[in-house]
Parts: structure tokens; C-alpha cells; sequence
């Protein structure tokens, strides 16, 4: 019976390090307690301070969606020369140059304006042209210019002639060196219409059988 009021302190001798009190415990290894750290230094591939920002590079999508100044604008394609329409009026060399006169009291007659309207001659010249050139070649040519109407003109001539939408040829007479030579230049400045008034065997010749 006397071991009971013992059986406290051997209980308590039997947890061992429990009751030591603390400041008889050996302290274990300290562990580094957080705090303020230092400046690390840039980590390679990461930009930091001390490394200067790259410059921005543009995708080359980006530079290829807008055109620098070396880069031509693009150009709309020319369009196709329109073949003029040819229209052959059956006419003898002494009548030729009245059926281009009815040829042309049509085309006005039909809305044409007189500007638009250019006859050529491969024989005797057109009264029109023979009386205008009689006040000198510089007011002649001058109305060639102003183009607000019918301009006759005979083949010598027609080299210098500009282009209008449409030229009657009167086949009233000439060399047929002339007729070749005047057909083809009529057909290059005709823009919509070429009416040739003559020989359709003559004609056909020049211009193909085909007109």
C-alpha cells in the first residue's frame, strides 16, 4: 500500500520529456525565419531592370497589310479598244460623196452630235473643206480642234486628224494606193462607227470580204 502516492511520479517519470520543463529541453536547429530578401538578379529570358526592353517586332502580316511607300499602287487594267462597226454604203465614185452627205444628215438626224462626226474624202476635197481653208490652215485646223462639228477633211489630211466616234469615207475617186492607204487609217480613228460610201468591190478588197 505504500507504492500508491508514488504512482503519480512514476506516471510521471514515464512520459519522459514531457515534463521537462522548457528551458531544460534542448533547443532544436533554428530554422530561417522568413523576411525581407535581397534584390535577385534577373532570371535569363526575363526582363528586369537592368535589361533593356527589346524593341516591339511587327508580325509580317502586319507589315504586309500596309503598303510602304516603295510599293507600286495597283493600276486598273487598261480597257480593250472597242472594234468600231463598219457599215459600206454601195455608191459610184461621182456619187460617193453625196451618199456620205445623206450619211450624215442620218447620224445627226438621229441624235449624233456634229462633233462626233469626221468625213474623209479620197477624191475631189468636200466644198465645206475647200471653203474654210480658203480663210488659211490655222482656222481651219482650229475648228478641227474645237470639235463641236462635222469636220471634212480630204486623205492628205487625214493623218492628222483625231479620233471621233464615228468616220464616213467618201470613195469619190483617187488612186486605189489612196483608198488603201485611207481605209485603214479611217478604220484606227473610228470610235464607234466607220461608214465607207464607194465601191463595195473596191472596198471589199481593203477591208476584207468580210464588211
Amino acid at each position: 500500500m505504500p507504492l500508491l502516492p508514488e504512482e503519480p511520479q512514476i506516471h510521471e517519470s514515464a512520459q519522459g520529456p514531457r515534463a521537462t520543463p522548457a528551458s531544460g529541453r534542448t533547443a532544436p536547429t533554428p530554422r530561417p525565419v522568413p523576411g525581407p530578401r535581397p534584390a535577385a538578379h534577373p532570371r535569363p529570358g526575363r526582363p528586369g531592370p537592368l535589361r533593356p526592353t527589346p524593341p516591339v517586332q511587327r508580325a509580317p502580316h502586319d507589315v504586309a497589310a500596309k503598303p510602304g511607300p516603295s510599293d507600286p499602287a495597283p493600276r486598273a487594267a487598261a480597257p480593250a479598244r472597242v472594234t468600231p462597226q463598219i457599215q459600206l454604203i454601195p455608191a459610184s465614185a461621182d456619187g460617193a460623196l453625196d451618199a456620205a452627205e445623206e450619211a450624215v444628215d442620218l447620224l445627226l438626224e438621229s441624235g449624233r452630235a456634229p462633233g462626233d462626226v469626221l468625213v474623209i474624202t479620197t477624191g475631189e476635197q468636200h466644198p465645206w473643206a475647200t471653203h474654210e481653208l480658203s480663210f488659211g490652215e490655222a482656222s481651219y485646223w482650229a475648228q478641227h480642234d474645237a470639235g463641236d462639228d462635222v469636220f471634212y477633211l480630204d486623205a492628205d489630211a487625214a493623218g492628222r486628224a483625231a479620233a471621233r466616234p464615228v468616220v464616213v469615207v467618201a470613195v469619190n475617186g483617187g488612186a486605189d494606193a489612196v483608198a488603201a492607204t485611207v481605209l485603214p487609217l479611217a478604220h484606227s480613228r473610228a470610235g464607234a462607227l466607220l461608214i465607207v460610201c464607194g465601191d463595195p468591190q473596191q472596198i471589199n478588197s481593203v477591208l476584207g470580204a468580210g464588211v
